[in-house]
């Protein structure tokens, strides 16, 4: 999406926004001295826990600032965003500091989803949401994790109007992105939404154009990411336990290693799709949820960058494989074209392999979600222009060749 089709309140804003900019009044600053005492001003709350992310959230604000290419509307974004985060970090330091004991909460063999973008994790998440056995991430508690979220109301919390509400606002400023990414308060939240506290996660390159941050970010270890990653999980699961967590991102290509050193006995179903198709799409998508906050934003660009993301985290996982840190014996796949084909015969195959029963009336109840259109809406209004995209079909299909014949991927995308 061209930031030209953007609403006219949007444009406008923008627009007025940047003329009071030229006349002397500043923008909203990207400062992490001053986002830190915004936060702190608005909790009360000093304790931000280890220093480990101050590193990362210097890094991402001077990349904001040096190429995001960020509109008036843009810069509003992510300051608010940012301020969110580091409100939840504060507050999860004293809710732990306040009630030691949820550290003793336990993660037992959690379930990861992992999977080029793209590959149907993200519909696999869901459909396993809809199982009781499993503990899923909400994109409502994610966003807003405290008061920590409780079975009694777990269905009825205020918080679930107020995410609608704000997914609603984005459904209205880019109506195209509901075909490519669904969203809901009640759906699914990707991991990367608790690593965004540490400020070390994909989900910002995703919403701004950010080459110099995304350059580091893939090179991190993510040892003490993970390590607050289980703590988010013991929070969440606190006042809402579940017997099983499933989780999902396709951050854990990049960060696998780091992953499996923090839960060695992580239980892995990793899906599998032509990843030149899954560039285009990638890039399609980032491109549109970019244009919210960016000023120019370049298809090309963004799909050959994808397409280096998805050739390094496909490496990164093969190799974990090869070197046996990723068992065979825990980790099941998935072919994308199977998974859409039937997804609930696949996922009684994904359950098996698992070690799980799926159960009749679980297996109802997503094939009723099935039938309500979202995955078809997802899978089947989007389009994909080969010439648009930049892709060099020949070069993608020599670097993915390994990766395409490991796992009997079938081709997708083809020359004129």
């Amino acid at each position: 999406m061209n930031p030209a089709r953007l609403p006219f309140a949007i444009r406008a804003l923008n627009a007025g926004l940047g003329a009071l900019a030229r006349m002397g009044p500043r923008l909203p600053g990207l400062n992490p001295e001053d986002l830190l005492r915004s936060a702190r001003r608005q909790t009360g709350l000093e304790n931000y826990g280890s220093d480990y992310f101050r590193e990362p959230l210097r890094r991402l604000c001077e990349s904001l600032e040096q190429d995001a290419r960020l509109s008036a509307f843009g810069r509003i974004i992510a300051r608010q965003d940012i301020v969110r985060l580091l409100r939840n970090r504060l507050m999860l330091e004293e809710t732990f500091r306040q009630h030691p004991q949820i550290a003793d909460e336990r993660i037992v063999a959690p379930v990861f989803i992992l999977g080029m973008p793209r590959s149907g994790t993200t519909s696999m998440h869901e459909l396993m949401a809809l199982d009781p056995q499993f503990r899923v991430p909400l994109s409502w508690e994610t966003a807003h994790p405290f008061p920590p979220p409780e079975s009694a109301s777990y269905d009825t919390d205020p918080r679930i109007a107020k995410v609608d509400r704000e997914l609603a606002q984005v459904d209205k400023l880019l109506p195209d992105f509901r075909y490519m990414h669904p969203m809901g308060a009640r759906l699914p939240q990707e991991c990367v939404a608790l690593f965004a506290h540490d400020f070390v996660s994909m989900i910002f390159d995703v919403q701004f154009r950010l080459t110099q941050y995304q350059t580091w970010l893939i090179e991190q270890d993510m040892t003490e990411v993970f390590r607050n990653h289980r703590r988010w999980l013991q929070l969440l699961q606190w006042k809402k336990p579940g017997d099983t967590w499933v989780l999902k991102s396709p951050q854990y290509l990049w960060n696998i290693d780091d992953m499996l050193r923090e839960y060695p006995d992580a239980r892995i179903v990793q899906t599998h799709r032509d990843p030149v198709k899954v560039a285009m799409s990638i890039g399609s998508l980032t491109a549109t949820l970019r244009s919210l906050g960016s000023e120019a934003v370049d298809l090309r660009e963004v799909t050959r960058q994808y397409a280096d993301l998805l050739d390094y985290g496909t490496r990164k996982t093969m190799s974990a494989r090869a070197a046996g840190r990723m068992e065979a014996s825990r980790a099941t796949d998935m072919q994308f074209a199977e998974f859409r084909q039937d997804p609930v015969a696949a996922m009684h195959k994904v359950y098996a392999q698992l070690g799980f029963t799926l159960g009749p009336q679980t297996a109802a109840a997503m094939q009723r979600f099935l039938d309500e259109g979202t995955a078809t809406e997802r899978h089947g209004k989007h389009h994909y222009d080969i010439a648009a995209s930049g892709i060099d079909l020949a070069a993608e299909r020599l670097r993915f060749a390994g990766y395409q014949r490991a796992y009997a991927i079938p081709d997708e995308i083809f020359g004129s």
